[in-house]
């Protein structure tokens, strides 16, 4: 039986972005990095370079930015970052419901897809709570949550 991960992925025949599952549902179009940044302080340039480094180490990722966010993915996106004026607003999909003061909201998708919010106002924030938060995503990102059946 073939493994969740080890299905190639579905690439979108207009932008060329790749998805774990056939026909996602997406905005297309080419967005460019830097202009999340554009008239921001070199702060929030900074959390995003430090949060790019923790999931770094976890791993080999994609860096897509969107037209107004800018997500992570391995085979399904996992986190994102919305730089503001003052913070970067964020979230990571988890596989469970994790409960911590620093989560702002918690939508939960389905069983296995919960998508918890937080900002982030300086790099200190990016602490080994949210390294931990990432790499638990991460999995989640590679579909180790789903185990070995096809969805």
């Amino acid at each position: 039986m073939t493994r969740n991960s080890e299905r190639p992925l579905w690439k979108c025949p207009n932008c060329q972005r790749r998805f774990a599952n056939r026909n996602q549902t997406h905005f297309c179009g080419r967005h460019d990095l830097e202009h999340h940044f554009e008239g921001k302080p070199p702060e929030i340039r900074s959390i995003f370079e430090a949060v790019l480094a923790v999931i770094r180490r976890i791993g080999p990722v994609t860096v897509l930015p969107e037209k107004t966010r800018i997500a992570f993915q391995v085979r399904m996106s996992f986190a994102q970052l919305t730089p503001r004026s003052r913070w970067v607003d964020s979230h990571v999909v988890l596989a469970r419901r994790l409960e911590h003061p620093r989560f702002r909201k918690i939508e939960t998708i389905s069983s296995r897809n919960h998508v918890h919010h937080f900002r982030l106002a300086s790099v200190s924030e990016v602490d080994a709570v949210v390294a931990d938060w990432l790499a638990e995503a991460y999995a989640v990102g590679e579909q180790r949550h789903l185990g070995n059946s096809l969805k």
